[in-house]
């Protein structure tokens, strides 16, 4: 039976069960073992974000309720665990007990039966409340009504931007603004201050790094990937628009070396005051408004996703923490997933850390906080307006026959963001023209759109 022990209160001391509970970085190897007498070993493989690295540093409120129980970490950058990750939940191996996914996987590896159901376990365990978790985030991480996978936090975009730079440059941000106001605001800001780019952008190949604002992009661009009947429109005048929109505005105004740039170096960039904008996910902001570790804390002001055709441009994402059908201690790897998930860890987080540092975006009793109220009323706000208004089914202005905001949610989608998301970098790069790069995406796409016009 799913286990319904829950946690007496909040971490009473962060040391003293640490014993019970290794780290790694990189891979662990073999997967779940028996750790000695009665106990188990969980090994969990994780993305190394900075909310993820707050719950490694507090595993010993998770030991100290259960000395029975082992953790190991396997801590990897974001396209390395998606790698890793997907690799061996296919292959069925039994290496993880535990993954770190998202929104794009859960539904599609639930419906291959490579995930166990967790509402049998949500529905035995006393205070977990699935209802609280916002219900884009949920509906997202379920299949046929069930959660497979529990959110450690949801995001959004937005753009954040530095109040003290605009006003050294005299220039306003826009209620609403545009994708054509903003590259206009990033031209006047580039340079306001020595070693201070306009704007930062991800360049970074990888599906979930370069082409995650890129996609949000092309949606309010009124562009797609495909029409109706799978036909790739890579080639596209909306999609070449966004394209050189896209290299031109980061190419002339954006951090140096912006090709090799994902999340966590736009994070390093703008919070260490190198850049006077950023757009990118809403999770960005426990780390920007982290006294611990940034040097812009309180001078940013946070504007909706920026829009061109539509009156919405954000992405919808979560990353999430699923049990693999293969693992063999899933009433273990449970009681891990309802620690990190639940209302008592944000809780603990923002007492042991500051309530700036929470997961965001996962639970509507955060945003209702008045603690977190107080400690994000610059950007609680367009984070929940965000999250709530998006629509993976409508993503743009046209129909589409697949799902998604910031990704299409296929299968194939892995491979096919990734190359052609290479395509893109070395466009930013300089080393072919958004033409070239344009070209052999289209093939790629193509060949992925009539693998499902023959399946019609």
């Amino acid at each position: 039976m799913p286990s319904t022990k829950r946690r007496p209160g909040r971490l009473a001391a962060l040391g003293a069960a640490g014993a019970a509970v290794s780290l790694v970085s990189g891979c662990a190897g073999a997967g779940a073992v028996a750790a000695g007498g009665d106990g188990t070993t969980l090994v969990v493989a994780i993305v190394s974000n900075p909310q993820m690295e707050d719950a490694i540093s507090l595993r010993a409120d998770f030991a100290r309720e259960h000395p029975d129980v082992n953790l190991r970490f396997v801590t990897l950058p974001e396209n390395e665990a998606r790698a890793k990750i997907t690799t061996s939940i296919a292959a069925g191996g039994g290496e993880f007990d535990a993954v770190m996914i998202s929104n794009y996987e859960t539904r599609m590896w639930a419906e291959n039966g490579w995930l166990a159901n967790l509402q049998p376990h949500i529905d035995a365990t006393e205070g977990y409340d699935d209802e609280d978790f916002l219900e884009p985030i949920r509906e997202d991480l379920s299949y046929q009504g069930d959660m497979y996978s529990v959110p450690f936090y949801g995001e959004s975009s937005f753009l954040a931007y530095r109040k003290d730079l605009f006003e050294k440059a005299g220039v306003e941000m826009p209620e609403n603004p545009t994708w054509t106001e903003v590259a206009d605001l990033a031209a006047k800001l580039d340079g306001v201050e020595e070693g201070v780019a306009g704007i930062c952008l991800r360049g970074l190949p990888g599906w979930g790094e370069v082409l995650a604002p890129f996609n949000s992009m092309l949606n309010t661009f009124g562009g797609r990937w495909y029409d109706r009947n799978w036909n790739a429109e890579l080639t596209s005048p909306e999609f070449r628009r966004t394209a050189e929109f896209y290299v031109d505005t980061v190419r002339e105004h954006g951090q140096p070396g912006a090709a090799n740039s994902g999340f966590g170096d736009c994070l390093t960039h703008y919070s260490q005051g190198n850049a006077a904008m950023w757009y990118d996910a809403t999770a960005m902001v426990s780390s920007v408004e982290d006294p611990e570790s940034s040097k812009v804390v309180g001078k940013s002001g946070y504007a909706p996703a920026p829009v061109q055709k539509t009156g919405y441009g954000g992405w919808l994402y979560t990353w999430s923490l699923a049990i693999p059908a293969s693992s063999q201690h899933k009433d273990a790897a449970w009681d891990f997933l309802s620690w990190m998930t639940d209302k008592e860890y944000i809780r603990m987080v923002g007492e042991e850390y500051g309530w700036q540092r929470v997961p965001p975006g996962s639970r509507v009793s955060t945003f209702e906080n008045p603690e977190y109220q107080e400690a994000a009323s610059a950007y609680a706000e367009p984070m929940r307006e965000g999250i709530e208004n998006a629509d993976p089914k409508n993503p743009g202005t046209r129909p589409v026959p697949y799902t998604g905001i910031g990704f299409l949610a296929i299968p194939e989608f892995q491979d096919l963001g990734t190359r052609v998301s290479q395509q893109l970098s070395a466009a930013i790069a300089g080393q072919i023209s958004v033409d070239e790069a344009l070209e052999q995406s289209q093939q790629y796409a193509q060949s992925v759109g009539d693998s499902y016009k023959e399946a019609q």
